[in-house]
């Protein structure tokens, strides 16, 4: 019963966001689901500006902002869902594959999902490396960067690289919200943007 009161509020939630938030412009025409245009909301974003702050919660439930990575560079993978495959294996990869090779480089997965269900996701899956934290109370990320879907109360599958002064310096947004990144082409941004990449050998002696 909890389960369903909480998912009746989510929808109620997330149509009363959807008649607030104007559409996404920049990215209009670029994600589809099953063949079919899907249409974000919020604000989009573009390379070179600054990002956005943001509100969105870890697994207690406490607030997390942007601000709270000042000075480090931020990978943002954002999924619609980690209960599903596509979801689950890009938040896996960037954990088993990248997480590691770039410690000085804060990496975040986003979604809509409750903390309840990520905790829960990140226990079973052995997700121990990147932090995963919800849209899922305010909405805040969505609309600041332009990745809510309207009727879906999701995120629009991306992948968003900010500098150390957090400006946007990559941006990927997945075309088919059923298929994964280019992950290659998100970490060869990430060797040209780590500083730990970028080290003379000389200094690695």
């Amino acid at each position: 019963m909890l389960k369903k009161i909480i998912l009746a509020l989510s929808l109620a939630s997330s149509a009363t966001l959807a008649l607030e938030i104007e559409e996404n412009k920049v990215d209009k025409g670029k994600v589809f689901a099953q063949g079919k245009e899907v249409t974000l909301l919020g604000n989009g974003v573009t390379i070179g500006q600054q990002a956005p702050n943001f509100k969105v919660v870890d697994a207690q439930f406490k607030p997390v902002s942007l601000t709270e990575f000042s000075g480090k560079a931020v990978l943002l993978s954002i999924v619609p869902s980690l209960d599903t495959g596509v979801c689950s294996l890009q938040t896996k990869f960037f954990n088993q594959e990248v997480a590691d090779k770039f410690p000085d480089i804060a990496m975040l997965t986003i979604s809509a999902d409750l903390p309840f269900a990520q905790k829960r996701f990140c226990a079973v899956e052995g997700i121990d490396k990147i932090q995963t934290l919800s849209d899922s109370v305010w909405r805040d990320f969505g609309k600041q960067y332009g990745l809510y879907i309207k009727d879906m109360g999701l995120l629009s599958r991306a992948i968003l690289v900010l500098d150390k002064e957090h400006k946007i310096t990559y941006k990927q947004l997945v075309s088919n919200l059923a298929t994964e990144p280019n992950y290659e082409e998100a970490i060869a941004h990430l060797n040209e943007l780590s500083s730990v990449k970028n080290k003379p050998h000389s200094e690695e002696k």
